[in-house]
C-alpha cells in the first residue's frame, strides 16, 4: 500500500542516459549505514576480513559472467567500495569507447526496467550477490548489507579515467581523511577529488 508520509527515493542517475552504452563508470558502493564491515587500514593497507574477501571474490565474477564487463581498478574499503566498469559492445572486439555525457538519447527501457546489461543490472546483481553471501556466512538472512543506492560517474576522458585509478590505488593511504571514514577528517585535497565530481 501507498504510505503518503514516506518521501520517494531520488534517482541518483542522469536522466536521458543509456547506462547500457559502451563506455567507463566509476562507481562507489557504501556498507549499510556506513558500518565497517569488510575490514580495516593497518598503516595505509588493506587488511580484509572474510566479507571483504567475499566482496572481492563476487567483483571478479562479474567480469567473469558478463561477456559486455571488463573490470578495471578497484578497492574495497572498510564500509565502501570503488570500481571502474568497462561496458562493451559484444561487436567492439574487447575495446570500451569513453562515454559522451551528451544526453540527447533515450534510455533503453524493457517493461519499466533496466535493460539486461546496463550499469544498474551489473551493479544490483552484485550487491545482490555480496549480500546473499555475507548473510549466509553470518547466518543473518536478509539483513541489509549496502545502502540502497550508490553513486556513479561517467568517465569522460582517457585524463579522468586516470586520474580516478590514482584515487583508487592511493585510497586506503588516506582513510583517516577519507569522507567515508566514520572516524576520519576529510581534507582539502580529498573534498577537491569529489566536488569535480559533482
Amino acid at each position: 500500500m501507498y504510505n503518503s508520509g514516506m518521501k520517494p527515493r531520488k534517482s541518483i542517475r542522469l536522466k536521458g542516459y543509456d547506462y547500457s552504452r559502451a563506455g567507463a563508470y566509476f562507481v562507489t558502493i557504501c556498507a549499510h549505514n556506513k558500518e565497517c564491515l569488510f575490514g580495516d587500514v593497518v598503516n595505509g593497507n588493506l587488511a580484509l576480513n572474510d566479507f571483504g574477501r567475499m566482496v572481492d571474490s563476487e567483483w571478479l565474477k562479474t567480469a567473469e559472467i558478463r561477456k559486455n564487463v571488463i573490470l578495471d581498478g578497484y578497492v574495497i574499503m572498510p564500509n565502501h567500495f570503488h570500481g571502474i566498469i568497462l561496458i562493451i559492445d559484444n561487436d567492439d572486439n574487447g575495446k570500451a569507447h569513453l562515454a559522451s555525457t551528451k544526453c540527447n538519447v533515450s534510455i533503453k527501457m524493457e517493461f519499466g526496467k533496466p535493460k539486461p546489461g546496463s550499469l544498474p543490472v551489473i551493479v544490483g546483481a552484485f550487491k545482490s550477490a555480496v549480500a546473499r553471501q555475507i548473510n549466509l556466512m553470518r547466518n543473518t538472512p536478509g539483513n541489509e548489507i549496502w545502502q540502497h543506492n550508490y553513486y556513479e560517474r561517467i568517465v569522460r576522458n582517457r585524463c579522468e579515467l586516470d586520474r580516478i585509478r590514482k584515487y583508487i590505488i592511493t585510497n586506503p593511504l588516506r582513510w583517516q581523511m577519507d569522507k567515508e571514514n566514520p572516524n576520519g577528517v576529510p581534507n582539502e585535497e580529498e573534498n577537491k577529488f569529489w566536488e569535480a565530481f559533482s
